[in-house]
């Protein structure tokens, strides 16, 4: 009866989120959405922040600039001197979260056809994205130090890409869903290869406050700074979603004027402006210093998560399942031994109230189904540990 656009006569739905209607089953303990605890959430740094933000009620209540407040900005560029990187107000855009941004610059930079490389395995919604863009998606490795310079830069001299890549997207620290970091030296080669190829990185950085073991390392955009003629060509995306709350829908990007000029037009035409009010409320939160004093608080508890869950599927499971310890962010990334289909797994773990996003969601080819991702964050020690046992009795008869 109707006529669509051919990318959605088809489309899917994001394979983490069609899970959640198992959450209402009475008991489930669930190791699949990548959602920080609700315990930790700062309350009554919000509440404050919220009360002193209503004082300006034509701020934050009437429409707000495109780009983001000038208040946001200010503390945003603050946040990020604090993480190395030397940027002003002007340099960024505030989105309804990142994922926003990296919709706007999709819609900016690439036409459908371009190819654009994503590591593998790469966040569902960042290929989903890409498939509506009707994207060339072409994929790289990733091993436990995040994506396979080698293998990206051999691809790069072969010669066998249609196109030159418009732009690599990456999450290189702590990444959703391999936990994976990528190292200093890979950080700095990737950024050479992008200033010799001409192609932009897209940093995806939700992660990088969570470390909780290890040495911090430098983003993508702030060791740009060390690397000649390799600054314009990384897009930063961050958010508050992760430290803060993914209720606030704060994100922004960082990126060269001429492309943030033109995803400023692009974000006219979807929502006018991002919401003053949380936006404003972010901005007080992050003047307060509030960020600061909660985050420590964050990282403990999820570095005492990370520690119980790795701890129990070493002690319960360690003949059937593999993974690698993260150093930080809400991940693991494990895979079944003996090469079990992680899709027929869960299901016997749903039926004993306990779920895993299976590994196919985060893959465009080369699936491997026997991968699976927990997420530590959201649940508590003794459901983490609890979980792991039903997990370990699901495979007993599985």
């Amino acid at each position: 009866m109707f006529t669509f656009n051919p990318a959605f006569e088809a489309p899917t739905g994001s394979p983490i989120r069609e899970l959640f209607k198992y959450l209402a089953q009475p008991g489930m303990i669930s190791f699949a959405g990548g959602y920080p605890a609700s315990d930790l959430f700062d309350r009554e740094g919000l509440d404050a922040a919220a009360s002193r933000a209503s004082q300006h009620a034509t701020l934050c209540l009437q429409y707000g600039p495109t780009d983001g407040l000038p208040v946001l900005k200010e503390q945003l560029a603050h946040l990020m001197a604090r993480r190395g990187v030397s940027c002003t107000p002007q340099d960024m855009l505030a989105t309804t979260g990142s994922q926003q941004g990296f919709d706007l610059l999709l819609r900016v930079m690439v036409a459908p056809g371009d190819v654009v490389l994503v590591e593998q395995p790469a966040y569902p919604a960042t290929l989903q994205a890409l498939t509506l863009q009707e994207a060339d998606v072409v994929t790289i490795p990733v091993d436990q130090d995040g994506l396979d310079i080698d293998a990206l830069a051999a691809l790069l001299d072969s010669g066998t890409l249609r196109r030159a890549p418009k732009l690599l997207y990456t999450v290189p620290t702590f990444a959703n869903p391999t936990g994976a970091t990528l190292s200093f030296e890979r950080r700095t080669a990737l950024l050479k290869l992008a200033a010799r190829h001409r192609f932009l990185i897209v940093e995806d950085d939700p992660y990088g406050d969570l470390r909780f073991t290890g040495a911090a390392l430098p983003s993508l955009l702030a060791l740009s700074e060390q690397v000649p003629g390799s600054r314009d060509w990384v897009v930063h995306f961050s958010s508050l979603s992760k430290i803060v709350a993914p209720g606030l829908r704060v994100g922004w990007m960082l990126a060269h004027a001429e492309i943030l000029r033109r995803c400023v037009v692009a974000k006219q035409t979807v929502d006018l402006c991002s919401s003053p009010w949380t936006q404003a409320i972010a901005a007080e939160y992050l003047a307060s210093g509030a960020l600061e004093r909660h985050l420590p608080r964050i990282v403990d508890a999820y570095a005492v998560k990370c520690r119980t869950l790795c701890d129990a599927l070493e002690a319960q499971l360690a003949e059937q399942i593999a993974f690698h310890r993260p150093a930080g962010g809400m991940f693991v990334w494990a895979r079944l031994k003996a090469g079990q289909n992680a899709s027929d797994y869960l299901r016997a773990c749903i039926e004993r109230n306990v779920m895993f996003v299976p590994g196919v969601a985060f893959y465009k080819d080369n699936i491997d189904s026997s991968a699976l991702r927990l997420s530590f964050a959201a649940p508590g020690i003794a459901d983490i540990e609890t979980g792991v046992q039903r997990m370990k009795q699901a495979l007993e008869h599985f």
